[in-house]
């Protein structure tokens, strides 16, 4: 690859990522939908297929998810420049838009106007999670191991309040177990 392409690609990844980083509120996760759009369905950049293990790998690394996603994104086309072309770009506007914030939040506090759109934008961000909940689940196997395990990690999670870290590698540890069980893989 010419540096000249490179570059591009970098750009590209920047301002794809600049562009989720900007129209997405709620966190990662509502940003998962639009990851998958801009950078399976759009782009191509990877597969449907790699779309779940990224968002497992990104997910059980430590820092927010989005940012992980992109940056595993960006390794994955353009190495570390693209890795961090594309991390630049998601957190610039969440960095730009919660600075000028910070800077007028005491007036902003006690507008009615701004708590009636984050109203709105709270909802908005419940229906970008509930569609990368479906998607995720249309992606995902459906053996009955993948029920028990689902069931395992919500209950542990929403009732015992367990760690989610323990909880991700609980249900890795199960999966694993079940697969090399079922003889699917070889140790």
């Amino acid at each position: 690859m010419s540096a000249e392409h490179h570059r591009k690609d970098c750009v590209k990844l920047f301002f794809a990522f600049l562009k989720i980083g900007a129209f997405t509120f709620g966190g990662g996760y509502a940003m998962i939908p639009l990851i998958q759009k801009e950078t399976v369905e759009k782009k191509k950049w990877i597969s449907h297929e790699n779309i779940l293990e990224i968002i497992a790998v990104a997910e059980s690394t430590p820092g927010p998810i989005a940012i992980n996603a992109a940056t595993f994104i960006g390794y994955k086309v353009c190495g570390v420049r693209g890795a961090f072309s594309a991390t630049c770009g998601v957190v610039l506007p969440s960095f730009a838009i919660m600075s000028a914030t910070a800077l007028v939040l005491q007036q902003l506090e006690t507008m009615k106007a701004v708590k009636y759109a984050f109203t709105g934008i709270r909802a908005g961000v419940l229906a970008l999670l509930v569609k990368a909940l479906l998607s995720m689940y249309m992606q995902c196997s459906k053996e009955t191991i993948s029920y028990i395990i689902m069931l395992f990690a919500f209950s542990a999670i929403f009732f015992l309040q367990s760690n989610a870290l323990i909880v991700i590698i609980g249900c890795a540890l199960i999966g694993l177990t079940s697969t090399i069980l079922a003889g699917k893989i070889n140790c």
